[in-house]
């Protein structure tokens, strides 16, 4: 049977994706909330992407990449391309790890502390009216649902 002899997809079914499928659902969610927290960094000239990185690194001690990447759900080329205007930025560095020369740790500096403190209110101000958006109640459901998708 050659392609023009297939049958069309019945409307029916877009309508079942639009309705019921949950990739489409959270990356439809996914991207609204990018968005939302992409605008309210833009001042600090931070992407939400960024200030998730930045965080990431504020532990007392130096995560290696692997454990970032895991972290974020990231492989770690996709790391590698995500650090570097940070670290252009000298708001972290990339050394090599002391115990095992072919890991990399990653280090926050004062400058990225220092714009991740001015960061953080910010985040935090957009995240509670995110919140007020969801059903009262369902924001920790929607967190463990997600974990557990995760």
């Amino acid at each position: 049977m050659s392609t023009r002899e297939l049958p069309a997809l019945p409307f029916a079914a877009t309508l079942e994706v639009r309705d019921a499928c949950l990739c489409l659902h959270v990356q439809r969610a996914a991207r609204m909330l990018a968005r939302k927290f992409d605008d309210v960094l833009r001042p600090l000239d931070l992407t939400h992407g960024q200030f998730s990185l930045l965080t990431s690194l504020n532990r007392p001690e130096p995560p290696t990449m692997g454990s970032v990447a895991s972290l974020l759900a990231m492989d770690r080329t996709t790391l590698t391309a995500n650090l570097k205007p940070l670290e252009r930025r000298k708001l972290l560095k990339v050394s090599v790890d002391k115990e095992d020369k072919r890991s990399r740790r990653l280090t926050i500096t004062p400058a990225g502390r220092a714009l991740l403190a001015k960061a953080f209110p910010v985040w935090k101000k957009a995240h509670v009216e995110v919140e007020f958006m969801i059903p009262r109640g369902s924001a920790n459901d929607l967190r463990a649902a997600l974990r557990a998708l995760a």
